[in-house]
């Protein structure tokens, strides 16, 4: 589509024009954003972003194309000017999909959408050449660079679409214009912009609007009975409890599917409520799509129930492994590719990329596609795993390797160190062996850290923020155990405008890792002091010694912050002292005090608010002293995770946050806080016991009946802590709860899984959703930051993101 098309259909005011260029890339994240020349860059805004104020760095990128909404002046640019750069977003992928008269497919529902748009398409590949959203590509944003994906080659589409508030759905409606939907669920997911359940399922039917048929469960009644009234024989709803458009009878060894005159049989296996349900769903639709049993069978057979995330683990010889080998197409690629490219702990990146199968695409056109991709993206080396992109070698322009399967890669002598790896793969290559020897051999335990819940967590205290109030982010102590160099690379990415950490080798690790933005060392060894010039770090002074230390002896001082004494009485200037800094300050003009801070000690208790608040007084009293005697304002910081929520009024420049962000809230305010973190192991062995058998150590443990236990690879070295002994503490497995019996071994604990069905290498489930963090808290008379920050670091950090 040229760019002339573009304006003539959304209508806005051309406020430059350089050459008519080809649009084939849409981009709304100008940290996504590469120099591909067909690229059209939407400025939009946001609470805390503007796209416009990108253009510039777009620009050197060699990006020429944009819609806005304030007026720019360029002579080279193609510029469009629109009252709403998301609706001009939205308005153009509807005309393109206006093109097509292909089925189109569309989800909604309050949980599976994802999962059932992965497994239809991986179904309907079978007969059809599938175009399908990336990822969860469900939102406003997420549904137009969907839907902009749709060629020419494609015979049927499958869109997913979800809605947090009402008028959202008529938006996307009008970019999918599915000809069949398919309504999931309903439940309390995303319930705040909603009065009730009804409204939700009133709201969320609006995609089907114009569709010709709709697919949903009988036996979720409100769907099925609001569909039915608002859209009557159009309704093909199935059910595996009575009679239906499409009746599903379980036997011994498969599942009927009665449509019409004809019977469908499939054998299904065993599999959780929730997993059959998806399936119901998948295999209806492709029935109703017109596929034959051969073909849905085949389908079926390569659906794995896999969650869509892109994991990041550490690998072998300082390297990180990006593992992505659920399904390779070209839009997951590109999104796997975004994902690589934000990575800055090492700069050299590989990627290992099986055949990509269905494209649609001749091999000349698809490879070249991909190699476009790759050299856009910085990739360093391709690696090729499959006949197909063997075969169409000559076409990459970086270093290459290619073999005809996993096994042999396996077999080759590679070496791979101090690397970025992406590991991008369709299932039935295996890639996932690659995975698994690329990795980190760590034992059988694993601490998974949630990066979507993560962000939503610094959001939720951004949005406690007023504009202007920058933001610190601590990751110290391993980032609260979690993984500092992993967790500090996200936060940049997402544009906070500091990170804390406590000592200098901290700051130096983060700098050696990629991290460019501010870091602050909270408590820096005097005798490390010269390093913080040379990683570009900057410092707490907490006493007039220690500044006094400082300009004897550095030839380069560090930028500042000022610790102020107002209560807390631990490290801190003390008020008694603020004329003699004042003095000190005003004879060395040259210190560059960037921060004057304090720490409240109380900031979460609303029993001690008039300390907090006498606290805040005296910091106020002193910085405007300083602020004085300097001539400038420096950045006044003094609220924690807690403060945000309960002091607004003292954000002053800079606020500090700290367990917050890991899913924690001490004041009981903040209820919509996610965990960021799983701790999971296996069971190494399953052992039976007799009545009065004695259990570890000591033989502190005492069978109370016959039963069994189960050893587990984690102990109190691994940070499950030793006090978790002899009951006090329980796990999941297999959903049931398993107390601990006996004592904690250093490398070893045994659990009474007596009653469970349990066996060899089941996963087991130490905290995260059951039990909680705050429950083991509560058992051990600790808190919460104690339990996260205990986690060995030998135990593997595995990174999920959707």
């Amino acid at each position: 589509m040229r760019f002339s098309e573009i304006a003539e259909i959304l209508g806005g005011n051309i406020e430059a024009q350089g050459a008519n260029d080809d649009i084939s890339e849409l981009v709304i994240d100008s940290r996504q954003a590469t120099s591909h020349p067909n690229t059209l860059f939407f400025c939009l805004r946001g609470v805390y972003h503007d796209g416009h104020q990108f253009i510039p760095q777009l620009v050197e990128k060699g990006i020429r194309n944009f819609i806005v909404s304030d007026a720019q002046i360029s002579d080279d640019l193609n510029l469009i000017q629109v009252a709403d750069t998301l609706g001009a977003l939205q308005k153009l992928v509807a005309h393109h999909r206006s093109s097509f008269h292909i089925p189109v497919i569309g989800i909604t529902g309050s949980n599976g959408k994802t999962m059932i748009k992965e497994w239809l398409s991986t179904v309907l590949s079978e007969k059809y050449k599938v175009v399908k959203s990336p990822k969860s590509y469900n939102s406003q944003v997420g549904v137009p660079l969907s839907v902009w994906q749709m060629k020419r080659e494609h015979e049927i589409g499958v869109f997913e679409a979800g809605i947090s508030q009402k008028g959202e759905m008529e938006k996307l409606e009008k970019i999918i214009r599915p000809t069949i939907g398919i309504f999931t669920n309903i439940g309390e997911a995303h319930s705040e912009g909603f009065e009730s359940l009804n409204e939700k399922i009133e709201e969320k039917s609006r995609l089907f609007t114009n569709a010709d048929k709709l697919i949903c469960s009988k036996d979720q009644p409100e769907i099925y009975d609001y569909l039915k009234k608002a859209f009557g024989d159009k309704v093909i709803a199935w059910s595996a409890h009575e009679s239906s458009e499409i009746t599903i009878v379980k036997e011994p060894l498969r599942h009927l599917f009665k449509y019409g005159n004809e019977v469908y049989a499939f054998k299904l296996g065993e599999k959780a409520d929730r997993d059959l349900e998806n399936l119901f769903h998948v295999i209806s639709a492709a029935i109703v799509c017109g596929m034959s049993q051969q073909e849905i069978e085949d389908g079926i057979k390569h659906i794995v129930p896999v969650p869509m995330r892109l994991e990041l683990k550490r690998g072998i010889n300082d390297t990180y492994i990006l593992d992505d080998t659920y399904n390779n197409d070209l839009a997951g690629l590109r999104i796997a590719l975004d994902y690589l490219q934000q990575q800055t702990q090492y700069s050299r990146k590989t990627v290992i990329l099986s055949d990509i199968l269905q494209s649609g695409l001749q091999d000349l056109q698809l490879y070249g596609e991909v190699n476009t991709q790759l050299k856009l993206h910085g990739v360093d080396r391709v690696i090729g795993i499959g006949q197909a992109i063997t075969a169409s070698g000559d076409l990459f322009g970086m270093e290459t390797f290619f073999f005809p399967d996993a096994e042999a890669f396996l077999a080759s002598d590679l070496t791979f160190a101090h690397e970025m790896i992406l590991v991008k793969g369709a299932r039935v290559f295996g890639l996932e062996k690659i995975v698994s020897f690329l990795e980190e051999k760590n034992h059988g335990t694993v601490l998974e850290v949630n990066f979507e819940a993560l962000i939503h967590n610094l959001n939720s205290y951004r949005n406690l923020l007023r504009k202007d109030v920058r933001l610190m982010v601590m990751v110290k102590a391993f980032a609260y155990g979690g993984g500092i160099a992993e967790i500090a690379n996200l936060l940049q990415y997402q544009q906070v405008d500091r990170l804390g950490v406590a000592y200098v080798d901290e700051g130096i690790f983060l700098r050696k890792h990629g991290i460019k933005i501010p870091i602050l060392v909270m408590n820096p060894n005097w005798e490390a002091l010269s390093l913080l010039t040379s990683f570009n770090l900057e410092a707490e002074v907490y006493s007039l010694a220690m500044l006094r230390h400082m300009l004897t002896t550095l030839k380069q001082l560090p930028g500042i912050h000022l610790k102020l004494e107002t209560g807390m009485n631990r490290l801190g200037i003390p008020h008694e002292d603020i004329e003699e800094l004042k003095t000190l300050l005003a004879q060395h003009p040259e210190l560059k005090i960037k921060g004057v801070f304090t720490h409240l000690s109380s900031q979460e208790e609303d029993s001690n608010d008039d300390y907090t608040l006498s606290q805040i007084r005296l910091f106020e009293q002193s910085s405007e002293e300083i602020a004085s005697t300097l001539g400038y304002q420096p950045i006044r910081h003094v609220l924690n995770s807690a403060g945000i929520v309960r002091w607004p009024d003292y954000q002053y420049e800079m606020v500090r946050l700290g367990i917050g962000l890991y899913g924690f809230d001490a004041t009981g305010k903040m209820q919509n806080l996610q965990p960021i973190s799983t701790l999971k192991t296996i069971i190494s062995q399953v052992k039976k016991v007799k009545k009065g058998d004695s259990i570890g150590y000591s033989r502190m443990g005492k069978a109370q009946k016959d039963g069994q236990i189960a050893i587990l690879p984690i102990g109190y070295a691994d940070g499950y802590l030793r006090v978790f002994g002899n009951g006090k503490a329980w796990v999941s497995v297999q959903g049931k709860k398993a107390p601990t019996i006996g004592n904690i071994c250093m490398d070893m604990t045994m659990i009474d899984v007596s009653g469970i069905e349990v066996k060899e290498g089941d996963e087991v489930t130490l905290f995260g959703q059951e039990p909680t963090i705050v429950e083991l808290a509560k058992w051990v008379d600790t808190i919460p930051y104690e339990i996260l920050t205990n986690v060995s670091q030998r135990v593997k950090r595995v990174f999920r993101s959707e």
